[in-house]
């Protein structure tokens, strides 16, 4: 059967038009911005997903180092929602992502980026899934009047956090606010617990804003999903039909920015994983 399945795409298609993205984290962190950002351009990357930078000279540097090289800052990764999520019930552990994100908001204004990535919450077993869909709702529709003004997009992710488990509540969710600056950022590896990421692309279509690239697999039983049985591996060499979601994103007409999100490395390495991404855009 798995033969059967992979017939229809075992011939190479047309390059998708979508760039390639790579996070800042995995960038060597004794490196300064510029030479991060001219690693990047070395490595065969388009573009760079940033981190919450609260430091004025700092983002300055950054900003820099992208209007030197020409590569662009696509998106910016809210910091600290795990540690402290909009979900929260202790007010002062939501105003501190309510800041994180406004910074973050900020920081993709001053750097031309047109997304920032936010984990809206966290199910825990001190916050029940409905009070996560609520309260996290609640806090984002505030910080939507700052998104419209930066013109930038909220997107929020899929991850590990017992939280949007189908397609169709992450549809729901997303289509609750009714505004073109809530999206979805989908992670293709993250979903692998949960089911298949050609079928969640298919689903939520129009509604993803970003993606984020990285494969899975599992350490013994295949039909044992849960994140102890489960490794990080590089792109391609893990469970994911890549030719399947190379169809998916052809499907719904993606063309935004896909970025990988894997263990950081030397130029070596960061060039052969571009080349990888280049392979599943195009369809091999």
């Amino acid at each position: 059967m798995a033969a059967a399945a992979a017939a229809p795409f075992a011939q190479a298609g047309p390059r998708l038009p979508i760039k390639k993205g790579l996070l800042w984290g995995m960038l060597p962190k004794n490196l300064t911005p510029l030479e991060k950002f001219e690693l990047l351009k070395a490595s065969g990357f388009d573009q760079m997903e940033c981190h919450t930078t609260p430091d004025k000279a700092e983002a300055e540097a950054i900003l820099e180092a992208s209007k030197k090289t020409g590569v662009r800052i696509h998106s910016v990764m809210n910091s600290d929602h795990w540690k402290y999520p909009l979900s929260s019930a202790d007010k002062s552990v939501v105003e501190k992502c309510v800041a994180g994100m406004e910074t973050s908001l900020r920081n993709a204004q001053m750097w031309g980026a047109d997304s920032v990535l936010l984990v809206p919450g966290v199910v825990d077993a001190n916050n029940q899934y409905n009070d996560v869909w609520t309260r996290s709702q609640h806090e984002i529709r505030k910080l939507l009047p700052l998104a419209k003004e930066t013109k930038v997009i909220i997107a929020v992710e899929n991850v590990w956090n017992k939280f949007l488990l189908s397609p169709m509540e992450f549809i729901r969710y997303v289509d609750d606010f009714k505004n073109p600056y809530l999206k979805a950022y989908f992670d293709v590896g993250n979903i692998v617990l949960y089911g298949y990421p050609q079928d969640w692309i298919h689903e939520l279509g129009p509604r993803i804003a970003k993606i984020h690239f990285k494969d899975f697999k599992f350490k013994s039983d295949p039909n044992v999903r849960r994140r102890s049985n489960a490794d990080w591996v590089n792109l391609k060499e893990g469970m994911i039909d890549w030719k399947a979601v190379y169809k998916a994103l052809g499907d719904i007409g993606y063309k935004g920015t896909v970025t990988v999100e894997l263990e950081s490395g030397d130029a070596a390495y960061l060039k052969d994983l571009a080349g990888r991404v280049d392979q599943i855009l195009s369809g091999e």
